[in-house]
């Protein structure tokens, strides 16, 4: 059942230190009704967000945070997937669209952590090539367009070829499935397309048409027809793995300036067409595809690693009403160690030491100041801290902070010899910080996202409720790695913040 917001006049007040209850305030509380015992009840919170309790202790191989429920790709500040690249591309704080590390290891990590606890998927093959019989695909014009069975001998196995002219309508493979995560793989010997068509529900169903070309332009999209550039170099075997449904939303939301809330409530995949020249094979619709979403997210942080370890974010970051301001090519602490959870568990996936190479060059930058380019930071010059945003002065962001501290956490965790030793210090180095710092971040009431106040002397930046409820899921998965009571007992007191409880007062 959907929460409600219901906005609740109290009007009583309670001698209870931990419900300080005012007469006549405005409060809102959120909740829904529930039914157990015999009795309907609304259950209620301050809090629009939530708590997710671990469920044991965590392991760097394992489900990242809670992860499992985030679906990066529908955040309205995600443009589209990259059709070359295949991660996400960001409008967060520049229309124009760029890589944004973070949100590229949330992609991957979300994908990840959904590929543990989803049990069941399901694939239709459409086309393995293997029966050597091509009645099912049609060709509208036999002069302009064939299709064949032949044997290929890069990829080792049978496969469909193509052939047809570009103004032509192509080679047609029918489907009429309710699966839409399609996967095929693609070798073009001259420009080709791939072109799905989707059919939607509406008074009368409706059909859109998402194109994949030889392009390097990103998105483009005209009335019901999407396109993606997937690049100009497809003359060898390559895997091309895509959600149609989120392409084709986000193509309609360029298009149209539709919201999610407008999204097509798709029925079927009616078909697949090809044009140009080129050949295919292990074409398949499935209802989901984490894997491939993943090691997406993890290429990509191999191949755009620099020389300095780490992942430099070319778009200009302005804080506190400007009074902060990190120009294009900054690197991020969060980046750094969302980006070592990520590659260090595809490499526990894989056993693939590249991506085990990366994650270790990552840790550089924990050791070079802010002000050097890094992202280390001191609080009273005497507790490190490592910055999701490395200005001058420093803001210390806890979320960020303590995601950074995971990284840390998992790759020490993961290389046990000499190589993890930097790693090691740097994690310890940074938990001593947390420790000393946490009940700075506490208001009795709530939670601070950063310190900004005590830099620059202007009022607490405080935590908006997702933000305070990600504060506790850190905490909460702390925790299960270290015994020290502060990080629970703290967790549980900002737990508690959400349902009204406050700290007493004089």
């Amino acid at each position: 059942m959907k929460s409600t917001a219901y906005r609740v006049v109290r009007r009583t007040q309670t001698s209870s230190s931990l419900f300080p209850l005012f007469p006549n305030t405005l409060r809102y509380v959120y909740g829904k009704l529930v039914q157990y015992d015999g009795f309907e009840r609304f259950e209620w919170k301050h809090s629009y967000s939530r708590v997710y309790e671990p469920q044991g202790k965590y392991s760097p191989e394992g489900i990242f945070m809670s992860f499992e429920h985030y679906n990066v790709e529908f955040r309205d500040r995600v443009k589209c997937i990259s059709g070359i690249e295949g991660v996400p591309l960001s409008t967060q704080w520049g229309p124009q669209g760029y890589f944004y590390p973070i949100q590229i290891a949330q992609y991957g990590l979300s994908h990840y952590s959904k590929y543990l606890v989803d049990e069941k998927r399901t694939v239709s093959v459409l086309e393995d090539a293997e029966s050597r019989d091509t009645a099912r695909w049609t060709v509208l014009d036999p002069m302009d367009s064939q299709v064949d069975n032949v044997w290929d001998a890069d990829a080792g196995s049978r496969v469909i070829s193509f052939n047809s002219l570009d103004s032509s309508s192509g080679v047609n493979l029918p489907v009429g499935s309710k699966l839409f995560f399609l996967s095929l793989d693609l070798r073009f010997i001259s420009n080709a397309s791939i072109t799905v068509v989707l059919e939607a529900k509406g008074k009368q169903p409706q059909l859109f048409f998402v194109h994949y070309v030889c392009s390097n332009t990103l998105i483009s999209a005209d009335g019901n027809e999407v396109f993606y550039g997937i690049g100009d170099q497809r003359s060898h075997w390559q895997t091309l793995s895509r959600d149609l449904s989120t392409d084709l939303h986000k193509g309609l939301a360029l298009n149209r300036g539709r919201s999610k809330k407008s999204r097509p409530s798709l029925m079927r995949v009616v078909s697949l067409s090809l044009s140009g020249r080129g050949r295919v094979d292990n074409i398949t619709v499935s209802s989901n595809s984490h894997l491939p979403q993943f090691h997406a997210a993890a290429d990509w942080l191999v191949r755009h690693q620099d020389s300095r370890g780490g992942w430099p974010i070319h778009v200009e970051r302005v804080l506190a009403n400007g009074r902060l301001q990190l120009p294009p090519g900054w690197y991020s602490g969060m980046a750094q160690g969302q980006a070592m959870s990520l590659l260090v568990r595809a490499y526990s996936h894989t056993r693939n030491q590249g991506y085990l190479n990366a994650a270790l060059r990552a840790t550089a930058l924990f050791d070079v100041a802010s002000g050097n380019g890094g992202v280390l930071a001191k609080f009273a010059d005497n507790y490190p801290w490592y910055e999701e945003y490395p200005t001058t002065p420093s803001c210390f962001v806890l979320n960020g902070f303590i995601y950074a501290l995971i990284g840390l956490y998992d790759l020490q965790h993961t290389v046990t010899d000499d190589r993890g030793a930097d790693a090691s210090r740097l994690y310890a180095s940074g938990m001593r910080s947390l420790k000393a710092m946490l009940p700075l971040f506490d208001t009795g009431s709530g939670s601070i996202y950063d310190l900004r106040h005590f830099t620059l002397g202007v009022a607490p930046n405080l935590a908006r409720w997702d933000y305070h409820t990600t504060h506790i899921n850190q905490l909460l998965l702390l925790a299960t790695i270290d015994s020290d009571p502060l990080l629970s007992e703290t967790a549980s007191r900002w737990a508690g913040y959400m349902k009204g409880h406050r700290a007493p007062h004089n």
